[in-house]
């Protein structure tokens, strides 16, 4: 079992850049496929990015590709999220997620996937 924690939430101007971060505690974070969702408020909870438990594979929503960066650091139990001209449209409470695999490259956006959930980090872009 693993929980997971996000920070580096903010409120943070049009065009600016944040890290978000996700700790997770508990063993073998490395068997663990990771991903990014976020929900605004009045809609439902949309797929962000997903990384493979290895990071050697990533997926990215049309949405945030080409402006945001998915990454791991195994050794030690975190996940980032790393985005970057940032739109309004961009607001929400951004939520971590896990699942364990077996599979190397798997890095799924379907969120009915992942088992473990944070409890999210609000980002609030201003206009």
């Amino acid at each position: 079992q693993v929980q997971l924690v996000e920070s580096g939430g903010g409120l943070v101007q049009a065009g600016g850049s944040l890290r978000l971060s996700c700790a997770a505690s508990g063993r073998a974070f490395g068997s663990y496929a990771m991903a990014w969702f976020r929900q605004a408020p009045g809609l439902e909870r949309e797929f962000v990015a997903a990384i493979s438990k290895s990071g050697g594979s990533t997926s990215y929503a049309d949405s945030v590709k080409g402006r945001s960066t998915i990454s791991r650091d195994n050794a030690k139990n975190t996940v980032f999220l790393e985005m970057n001209s940032l739109k309004p449209e961009d607001t929400a409470v951004y939520y971590c997620a896990a699942v364990l695999t077996l599979t190397y490259s798997r890095a799924s956006r379907n969120p009915d996937e992942y088992n473990y959930w944070g409890q999210g980090t609000q980002v609030t872009v201003s206009s």
